[in-house]
């Protein structure tokens, strides 16, 4: 039995009055000290699952948004298409890219980009539109072209906006890599799931308030980030 699928067994008479594995109570500082590699291989392969698949999407939802920012034609489409994709229930998505990725992180991986595409495209859409008309017109009468436009003027501005999409991605996926362990990646989802099956409570427990944590800790740590690329909105709420 793997030393994370199942509580101690030991008899009544064996187990010793402080013995938490044992008893099989829902907190057990016997379970971290003697799984905490494990929970540490956990955490990392949650953590890379969590950071590859938002940084793809990422990368794909700017052109996205910019795309359909410039082209009123392409906004429906393309926010129709995001919202579909987000629809799709997570253990169904996963079938529907099983063909493709076959057991494996990148399957995981593929499914989290496909779901944090809404989230990342609505939001940076949102801020491009926040733009002043006049401050694009005031940009274009300094020389400015498209790309500079972009780079320098309409995206700093979006910041705000896109961040906090970026925000409520990075802890839904977060929330969602757990799902991956139906096909062996998921993190501490594996954990999760592994402790269900043998109802080991100091497992599940650990496992699930370390996704909390990381959760929380993501969200916090984007916030710093928003704050030091986005001054201009803390003088404006001084």
């Amino acid at each position: 039995m793997p030393p994370w699928s199942g509580p101690l067994t030991q008899s009544p008479s064996s187990a010793t009055p402080d013995d938490c594995l044992a008893r099989n109570d829902w907190i057990c500082g016997e379970y971290l000290s003697t799984r905490r590699h494990i929970l540490l291989d956990a955490v990392v392969q949650h953590l890379q699952l969590t950071a590859l698949a938002v940084l793809i999407a990422l990368v794909l939802a700017v052109p996205l948004a910019v795309v359909a920012r410039r082209w009123s034609l392409a906004s429906g489409p393309v926010l129709a298409l995001t919202t579909i994709l987000y629809t799709i229930p997570s253990l169904a998505m996963f079938s529907l890219l099983l063909p493709a990725y076959g057991l494996s992180a990148s399957l995981v991986v593929a499914g989290l980009v496909l779901y944090s595409l809404t989230l990342l495209v609505r939001n940076i859409l949102a801020g491009l539109r926040a733009v002043p008309e006049d401050t694009r017109q005031a940009a274009r009468g300094m020389g400015y072209g498209p790309v500079r436009l972009l780079l320098t003027v309409e995206l700093p501005l979006a910041l705000p906006a896109a961040m906090a999409g970026l925000r409520i991605a990075m802890v839904s996926a977060v929330s969602l890599v757990t799902v991956g362990a139906i096909v062996g990646y998921g993190g501490l989802g594996n954990l999760i799931y592994a402790g269900m099956n043998t109802f080991f409570k100091a497992q599940v427990l650990t496992a699930s308030v370390l996704c909390v944590v990381i959760a929380v800790a993501a969200d916090l740590l984007l916030l710093g980030v928003q704050r030091i690329l986005t001054p201009w909105t803390r003088a404006s709420h001084a």
